[in-house]
């Protein structure tokens, strides 16, 4: 994490210096979901290696910021964990901006716990009740007889949304509402009594760098079986409740700039970049 981080810094900075040139043929800006941020960097560093002569300026803050900067023509590319809703897709029409939309991954949004829960999986019934703000306390659900803290996202998050469409659920008024997924899993690591969701490629394949957390097991009303978001190939065969494709939006006259970057991350090196950054490719 530390590490995208740093590869992140870098090539916004980078970015920012070469739109400070007026070279904005060989900038792509990318903005938007959180879910995605972590991936694109990933992306974007290996594309750069390909191709020196591109810069890419990265920066998430959620999918519905990502959607308002192509509105506002300041990105080339907006990541998106969620479709554009009804209002936006008017707003497009209004502005006479006609989009290419690219579906290049797949995410399976976890639910976490501390890792001194108890419990390892959890129902979607139990879990709309929790999220709800319904039952407020984990005894009737590990034992413990300690208040239920919920970690969430801010509503211009794709992942809020989905969560909630997905539970059919209002969000409890006491849920915490958090920048990032980093910060959801950092809170939860010091909070016995927290739970929180987070894209299933925040959770690192090495066991030592989860260490304060536990990732749920999602069973779904009338399966016989929970299913983790971090077993592909449950994912594969779509059993996950909350597997999701992601979304890139891009205005059609950024499209000859960044068609090479599409082609990198669907059909070239980006496709094992993509599956060893914890997310799944389309199937």
């Amino acid at each position: 994490m530390v590490f995208n981080r740093l590869i992140f810094t870098i090539l916004v900075s980078f970015g920012t210096l070469l739109c400070s040139c007026g070279d904005t043929e060989h900038t792509i800006k990318m903005k938007g979901s959180d879910t995605e941020v972590n991936l694109a960097v990933n992306l974007a560093e290996a594309y750069n290696g390909s191709d020196p002569t591109f810069s890419m300026a990265i920066s998430g803050g959620g999918s519905g910021l990502g959607i308002t900067s192509l509105l506002n023509g300041q990105a080339d590319i907006a990541n998106s964990s969620r479709p554009l809703t009804e209002d936006e897709e008017a707003l497009f029409k209004k502005k006479n901006i006609r989009l290419k939309t690219v579906v290049f991954a797949e995410d399976a949004t976890a639910f976490v716990t501390h890792s001194d829960n108890p419990i390892s999986e959890i129902d979607v019934k139990t879990l709309s009740k929790i999220m709800s703000g319904q039952v407020e306390n984990w005894k009737s659900i590990s034992g413990q007889d300690i208040p239920i803290t919920i970690y969430g996202r801010q509503s211009s998050s794709g992942t809020y949304s989905f969560i909630r469409k997905k539970l059919k659920i209002v969000y409890s008024q006491k849920a915490k509402e958090m920048t990032g997924n980093a910060q959801i899993l950092e809170a939860i690591k010091i909070d016995k009594s927290g739970i929180g969701y987070v894209g299933a490629g925040y959770i690192s394949k090495k066991i030592q760098d989860n260490k304060g957390i536990k990732v749920l097991k999602i069973k779904n009303e009338g399966d016989s079986n929970a299913i983790s978001p971090l077993d592909p190939t449950a994912i594969k065969k779509r059993l996950y409740f909350f597997q999701r494709p992601l979304y890139q939006f891009i205005p059609e006259k950024s499209w000859d700039k960044v068609l090479s970057f599409i082609h990198f991350e669907t059909k070239g090196e980006g496709t094992k970049i993509i599956e060893n950054s914890g997310y799944y490719l389309i199937h």
